[in-house]
């Protein structure tokens, strides 16, 4: 066991807060460990620190830098494998009802309400025994390309994930984020085909990320869209930069894009207000967002912000973990695909917890 994970063990059982965590493509994981087990919400966005934001609501738990230890260790190699998906027998239960849910959402749809929305559901998976170090070495090892992250607080409890997405990242007058959307599962093929329905959600994905960024930026860039492997997922992923000026507000700009309607749907206000009708759970941090505000911990640089949205995550209760799945509903959308669809997107974490 590595001097992070002695730490982490010690801090699980004082039940005090922290957060383990390496970004895409890093060499090195971090750790931030808070000295009590106070639970911090930001105020203005100013803040230092780890934010876990829900989905929604005005409370955004944080770790605030100035109260905890930080850690940065090197990646390791290990010998895990990359195995094929687990089979796994269909809860025909839950098959039905989020084919339901998907059918309302498309009909919604056609009844003109909104012109798209994202739907989820969560599933559970028994774990008798749960090793922190191992999962999360597993996520380094298997989704070097994502942004792996296990966050712990006893008044909210543990979660971990592996996430394909960047929400903002913020490096002094410099912005950055993308449009993720579309999902295919990896195969043999040489050529990744996408549909009409696929590139339609992608483009009602980037059209609001630009027009929520309109009156906060400026000199906006936008990429043309390519195929992205996240895991055994395709997507389709726009890059998206602009510049902000010295006077810009951080916490006007996040709220105008969080949600986006890669979690929510276009318009937010009507998705969101179905989503809360029609899902009958509490996504709670689910298609949240998290990461590093206002400073890099492996350099302590401020003026910097790296946040990504909380997708392909878990919470972690005792034996047992809850799956978060979802999937963007368009007019075109075919319950049963989207059912099979967050089936795939479930692989992500259930290939860590085998």
């Amino acid at each position: 066991m590595t001097d992070l994970f002695v730490k982490v063990k010690a801090q699980l059982e004082k039940q005090l807060p922290f957060v383990l965590y390496a970004k895409p493509n890093a060499d090195r994981m971090i750790g931030l460990f808070q000295a009590n087990d106070s639970l911090h919400f930001l105020k203005d966005f100013s803040e230092k620190g780890f934010v876990f934001a829900p989905f929604d609501g005005d409370l955004v738990p944080y770790i605030p830098q100035a109260e905890s230890e930080v850690y940065v260790e090197k990646i390791k190699e290990t010998d895990f494998l990359l195995s094929s998906n687990p089979i796994i027998e269909v809860d025909e239960a839950a098959k039905r009802d989020f084919e339901a849910l998907v059918t309302a959402g498309v009909d919604a749809i056609g009844q003109g309400a909104f012109e798209k929305v994202v739907l989820s559901r969560k599933t559970m998976v028994a774990v008798p025994s749960f090793e922190l170090e191992i999962v999360f070495n597993k996520l380094v090892a298997f989704y070097p390309t994502a942004f792996k992250y296990c966050f712990f607080h006893p008044k909210i409890g543990m979660w971990a994930g592996a996430s394909p997405e960047q929400f903002l990242k913020i490096n002094q007058e410099t912005l950055q984020t993308v449009a993720l959307a579309g999902t295919q599962a990896v195969t043999d093929a040489t050529e990744i085909v996408w549909q009409e329905k696929e590139i339609e959600e992608q483009q009602l994905v980037t059209d609001f990320i630009t027009q929520s960024l309109a009156n906060n930026v400026s000199e906006l860039t936008v990429s043309s869209p390519y195929s992205v492997q996240a895991g055994n997922l395709w997507h389709i992923k726009t890059d998206i930069t602009a510049r902000i000026g010295s006077d810009s507000n951080l916490e006007e700009i996040i709220k105008a894009l969080h949600p986006t309607s890669a979690v929510c749907g276009l318009p937010k206000a009507a998705a969101k207000d179905f989503i809360f009708q029609n899902e009958l759970y509490d996504r709670s941090y689910y298609s949240g967002f998290l990461g590093e505000l206002n400073i890099d911990l492996a350099t302590f640089r401020t003026e910097q912000s790296d946040l990504f949205v909380n997708l392909r995550c878990m919470k972690i209760n005792d034996k047992q973990v809850e799956l978060f799945i979802g999937c963007g509903i368009t007019k075109d959308s075919v319950p049963e695909a989207e059912f099979i669809e967050t089936v795939n997107k479930s692989m992500t974490m259930r290939k860590v917890l085998n």
